[in-house]
């Protein structure tokens, strides 16, 4: 088994969640008082946990994991547009958060397609996926439904 490969993949995606669980963070402010924001919270706590449990593998492999995100990753890049963006109503929030969300999921299932993660990898990397492709498609359905509403 290859200790090494699995760690230096979990710990992308530890960077990867880390990055989505500030943007959540900094949706959450920009959306203040929206009734966006409870999910925001919710998600972004969630995303903590799911750090915390990656980060448990890596160090069950021997390796030591990653604790802080990675500035050059696409979902804080587009979190940090909320920042910049001259206006924050809930669409632009919502399509910045859902932009991230596809991020996270692509690099979930990237890592799901590398056929060189050991196979209990893998599992705890099935197991992450279902939780984040769940938040992604949250997100994905309400952008949906506030577009439609416009």
């Amino acid at each position: 088994m290859n200790t090494g490969h699995d760690t230096k993949t979990l710990n992308t995606l530890i960077e990867t969640v880390i990055d989505s669980a500030d943007g959540y963070t900094a949706a959450a402010k920009a959306a203040d008082g929206s009734q966006f924001t409870p999910i925001f919270n919710r998600r972004g706590e969630e995303r903590r946990r799911l750090t915390l449990q990656l980060q448990d593998e890596v160090r069950s492999l021997g390796g030591t994991p990653e604790d802080d995100g990675t500035l050059l990753a696409g979902a804080h890049r587009m979190f940090l547009n909320l920042r910049n963006s001259m206006s924050s109503d809930d669409v632009t929030i919502i399509d910045q958060v859902e932009a991230g969300e596809d991020h996270i999921k692509h690099k979930f299932e990237d890592a799901l397609a590398d056929g060189d993660v050991s196979q209990p990898v893998q599992l705890v990397i099935e197991q992450a996926y279902a939780l984040i492709k769940e938040g992604h498609d949250e997100i994905r359905d309400l952008k949906h439904s506030l577009h439609a509403q416009r």
